[in-house]
């Protein structure tokens, strides 16, 4: 197998969590699917730590960029957070990113994912994230989280398989990129 670094971080905050404000779209729309203000700060968070050389170490640019198609979950408004939230860092990294699997799609993006080699970063939905997209990588280093809370914008998932090996290290990343977010592993 090829060498691939995994990236996965949970789509930025939207309205009803903990940040008060309407959700609205990167033309400032009022829109229920899309980020909060705190939500569009956290994407240019992500847009610095993942698409600049300002930081290094566990932190590299990706050379593919997935989120979840808009609008693929039964009986609901279709999010945009996922798009959203990486929609900076795609154009910063000038990447068109990979929308065409939506939340259900799981095992086919993993798949595809999981062929990649490079860096890669996926933005998903928090509870599909632990049920549907963590149980199909394997791992031979370190305990991914089996729970994520509701709260939680502030992880990153980094999952790193060498050239010549077909399972993962993983690791739980703390970057703390803006006020009140934890150092406090995810649950499970």
């Amino acid at each position: 197998m090829d060498a691939l670094t995994l990236f996965i971080i949970r789509h930025a905050e939207k309205p009803g969590e903990s940040w008060p404000g309407p959700g609205f779209t990167a033309d400032g729309v009022s829109d229920t699917e899309s980020l909060v203000l705190r939500g569009w700060q956290r994407a240019g968070a992500w847009t610095a730590l993942f698409g600049t050389d300002l930081t290094g170490g566990d932190y590299a640019k990706p050379d593919a960029i997935y989120a979840a198609t808009p609008g693929t979950t039964p009986n609901q408004p279709p999010s945009s957070r996922p798009a959203e939230t990486i929609s900076a860092l795609a154009a910063r990294r000038e990447l068109t990113p990979n929308i065409g699997f939506g939340k259900g799609d799981e095992p086919a993006l993993m798949q595809a994912v999981l062929a990649l080699k490079g860096v890669v970063l996926l933005c998903w939905e928090h509870k599909a994230i632990i049920a549907d997209i963590l149980p199909l990588i394997p791992v031979s280093k370190g305990k991914p989280p089996t729970k994520w809370e509701s709260s939680r914008f502030d992880v990153v998932l980094r999952f790193e398989r060498a050239k010549g090996d077909d399972k993962f290290a993983f690791k739980e990343l703390f970057p703390k990129l803006l006020s009140g977010d934890s150092e406090k592993p995810l649950g499970g």
